[in-house]
C-alpha cells in the first residue's frame, strides 16, 4: 500500500471469477498497481446471493469496497458490517476512489487531455454497451461460444473495436495498452477483452481486428489477468 494509505485497509467484495465482470475491473486494477486488498466472495446464483450481497452492499449489488481506518468512527447506511467502515459500491466509482486515494500511482493518464479522453471511453463503457453484455455474459474460461443474437452486437463490437483502435493510435505510444501504460480505462474494458475472446463476435470483419486482437493479447498477458483465471479455474472445480 503506498505511504498515503498505510492506516487504511482494503477489503473487495467480489462474486464469482468465471461470471462476474463487474468484479474483474477494480480486482484487476488493484492487482496490476499493487494496492493490498483482502477478498470476500460472494456465490453468485444461489438462493442466497442476494442477502449475501446486501450484507456488504446497500446498492445489493457487486463488486464493493470495504474501507476501514484504525480509530474511525461512523457508518456507512444500509452496511451491516463494523461500524466505522465505509463502503464503496459500483466498479468505476471504487476505481476513482483509488485514482484520488493513490494520487502518487498513474490510474489514470497524468496528461490531462488524455485523462480527459480515458475518463470518456471509462464512462461509455460503464454506461453503455447493453446488447452486447446481455447476449454475451461473461464466461472467462468459454471458448468458441455463440452470442445470442449475433445481429444484435455488431454496432457495440464497431463502436468498441473502433474507440480502441482510436486510442492506441493517439495515446499508445509509450506501451501496449489504451493510453500506453495500464490504467483504469484497461480495467474498464477487461470484461469486454474477456467476452470477444469467449465469444464469436466477428471481430475479423471490423477494419481494426489487427490492433483489436493486440491490445487483448496485451490485456491477457498480464499477471493479474492469469491470477483471476486461477481463481475462475478453482471455483469450477470446487463446484464440480
Amino acid at each position: 500500500m503506498t505511504a498515503a494509505s498505510t492506516d487504511v485497509r482494503y477489503m473487495l467484495v467480489i462474486g464469482n471469477k468465471a461470471w462476474s465482470s463487474w468484479s474483474l475491473r477494480p480486482w484487476l486494477a488493484m492487482r496490476e498497481f499493487a494496492i493490498p486488498f483482502a477478498e470476500q466472495p460472494v456465490a453468485l446464483r444461489q438462493p442466497d446471493t442476494a442477502a449475501a450481497i446486501q450484507r456488504w452492499s446497500p446498492s445489493g449489488k457487486i463488486p464493493a469496497l470495504v474501507i476501514s481506518r484504525a480509530g474511525s468512527s461512523g457508518g456507512n447506511p444500509g452496511h451491516t458490517g463494523k461500524p466505522g467502515d465505509l463502503i464503496i459500491w459500483d466498479s468505476l466509482a471504487i476505481l476513482e476512489f483509488l485514482a484520488d486515494r493513490h494520487a502518487d500511482l498513474p490510474l489514470w493518464p497524468r496528461d490531462p487531455l488524455a485523462r480527459a479522453i480515458a475518463r470518456s471511453v471509462s464512462a461509455e463503457m460503464h454506461s453503455g454497451f447493453a446488447p452486447l453484455r446481455q447476449n454475451c455474459p461473461m464466461d472467462f474460461h468459454g471458448r468458441g461460444l455463440q452470442p445470442a443474437d449475433p445481429a444484435a452486437i455488431r454496432a457495440d463490437v464497431s463502436r468498441i473495436v473502433a474507440l480502441w483502435a482510436d486510442c492506441r493510435r493517439r495515446y499508445g505510444v509509450s506501451g501496449p495498452f489504451l493510453f500506453g501504460t495500464f490504467t483504469i480505462a484497461d480495467a474498464m474494458y477487461a470484461p469486454v477483452v474477456s467476452r470477444f475472446l469467449s465469444y464469436d463476435v466477428g471481430l475479423d470483419r471490423e477494419p481494426d481486428a489487427e490492433i483489436a486482437r493486440a491490445y487483448m493479447a496485451a490485456i491477457a498477458g498480464l499477471a493479474g489477468w492469469a491470477s483471476w483465471g486461477e481463481g475462475a479455474a478453482e471455483e469450477q472445480v470446487a463446484t464440480d
